[in-house]
């Protein structure tokens, strides 16, 4: 099957890295279709992307909604090789004794629980499609392994994708789903914009930090989404070179 016949999904496709995704999969020769919230900066994504592109406006945090994206996905293109689980959200960097129930619950339902529906309704299209299979892409982002000061519910659940991207590998063998994650740290999209103008860090202290294209994190994701099923990126991280990452804190 050459790369124009395979068919994208892209959670979060309206902005920043699942927008450079979607756009590197289009160009890379992916029908991709744009999964998000928000129908107008998918419909620009989508002008940017070319006819490759379907818009289906979607809340990752209800499962009928999940359900009605793959479906739409299928009824188009006749099958999904690519999920690409990226939608995502923050709390405001506040001391955790502050953070309400309900920002924590937003949090958890879209980075966790949204991630879990796109995984399961992933599943139960690859492993009944012909060809059988496909590949799941995880957005882990570098707070899968290491927090910032005041991030413990996005810190939480981008820790638990780890444990989603690890037993969806496993499980998926049977079916020829390969599930993988990509860990991004400080590309250059507007949620990370703050880091130009200085962040905490874990001595207490406000300190700017470098950013990276986030187009180099587009062609990461096409790079994962064109391997053979035969192999698999389990972990790949992709960071600007000088992030305070490595000795954090």
């Amino acid at each position: 099957m050459s790369s124009n016949e395979k068919v994208a999904i892209v959670t979060g496709a309206g902005t920043g890295i699942g927008k450079a995704a979607a756009l590197a999969l289009a160009a890379g020769g992916w029908r991709v279709v744009l999964a998000g919230r928000r129908p107008e900066p998918l419909d620009e994504v989508k002008a940017a992307a070319g006819t490759a592109a379907l818009v289906v406006p979607t809340d990752v945090a209800d499962a009928g909604s999940v359900a009605a994206l793959f479906d739409t996905a299928v009824k188009t293109y006749g099958r999904v090789d690519l999920l690409f689980n990226n939608a995502g959200v923050n709390a405001p960097g506040i001391p955790l004794e502050d953070l309400t129930l309900e920002q924590w619950k937003n949090v958890v339902d879209i980075n966790l629980t949204g991630m879990f529906l796109c995984i399961q309704q992933a599943f139960r299209v690859m492993k009944s499609q012909t060809p059988r299979g496909g590949r799941i892409i995880n957005n882990g982002s570098i707070s899968a392994t290491t927090p910032r000061p005041n991030s413990i519910a996005y810190t939480s659940t981008k820790h638990a994708v780890q444990g989603l991207t690890k037993s969806a590998s496993l499980d998926g063998r049977k079916y020829d789903i390969a599930v993988g994650q990509i860990d991004v740290g400080n590309a250059g999209t507007e949620m990370a914009m703050r880091m130009a103008k200085g962040v905490p860090q874990a001595n207490g202290e406000i300190a700017v930090e470098p950013l990276m294209d986030v187009n180099i994190v587009g062609q990461s994701v096409l790079y994962m989404a064109n391997l053979p099923l035969e192999a698999n990126v389990m972990f790949h991280t992709v960071m600007a070179t000088k992030m305070p990452f490595a000795g954090r804190g």
